[in-house]
């Protein structure tokens, strides 16, 4: 049995699994891992939890050690490297005349390696701005266009709603957004109201359409041939939420009645 801890990387974002060993970890605990990008600090986001050896599809990664005051100043220089590393990127792309937007340049914390994030609308040929700037820090240098989700999650914007976006806040990862959720919860299907700051479909179009999707296979059908205390009518509309549904009446009269007074 080995002891899996769940450590993040950044304050939102997919949480990776690694081995605590004999450590004693709680969650917030500040951590020096090593990953693909060589040692990064992360920090405890689950407790540790027993797990058969051998159930991931690759051997885990051992936590190395609690992060200890060299490693906090560490990572807080190589954070002020990472400024003026993206000023300097930022230069060169603009003297290549390269049409991306830089997003953010992040430091491992041994300092030999950077890694740059862009957004751009189409592919890029940055194999020039990769030497120079693999020349010019002495480090090795990678470039990764990411999507519009991932760029607003990035600038940690804020949206329509006033509150700061969900992937900045607490989605580990996006879920697939259609045009059909809106419809279930009978939202205007106007791009500009159901699109959030990334011009995609807003997320939260998800949360509530299992809930949506079961309340509506309980209501009758706009137009079906209903029931109810005042008389026969037909179904004009109907309110999942409230559990209402409006009925057009023989007299011609409307009304909005409870749906467990409605027989279909």
């Amino acid at each position: 049995m080995a002891k899996v801890v769940g450590i993040r990387f950044k304050k939102s974002g997919k949480v990776y699994d690694f081995d605590s060993g004999t450590l004693e970890l709680a969650v917030g605990d500040l951590v020096v891992v090593r990953t693909a990008r060589g040692m990064e600090l992360g920090y405890v986001v689950s407790a540790p939890r027993e797990a058969e050896i051998g159930q991931a599809a690759e051997p885990l990664k051992p936590v190395l050690r609690k992060a200890e005051d060299e490693d906090l100043e560490q990572a807080r220089e190589m954070e002020s490297k990472a400024a003026e590393a993206f000023k300097e990127c930022r230069r060169m792309i603009a003297e290549l005349n390269l049409p991306m937007k830089l997003l953010t340049a992040e430091y491992n914390l041994e300092g030999n390696r950077i890694t740059f994030l862009f957004s751009a609308e189409e592919r890029v040929d940055f194999r020039e701005l990769v030497r120079r700037l693999s020349g010019h820090f002495k480090a090795r240098v990678e470039l990764r266009q990411v999507g519009s989700r991932d760029e607003a999650r990035l600038l940690g914007i804020c949206g329509r709603c006033g509150r700061p976006l969900c992937c900045v806040s607490f989605l580990e990862e996006f879920s697939p957004v259609s045009i059909r959720m809106a419809k279930e919860q009978s939202l205007p299907l106007n791009p500009m109201k159901i699109s959030g700051v990334c011009g995609r479909l807003m997320c939260c179009l998800g949360y509530e359409s299992q809930q949506y999707h079961a309340m509506k296979e309980k209501m009758p059908k706009v137009g079906q041939r209903v029931n109810t205390p005042m008389g026969e009518g037909t179904v004009a509309g109907t309110n999942p939420l409230k559990e209402t549904v409006t009925v057009t009446l023989e007299s011609g009269a409307s009304a909005e009645i409870p749906l467990k007074q409605v027989s279909h």
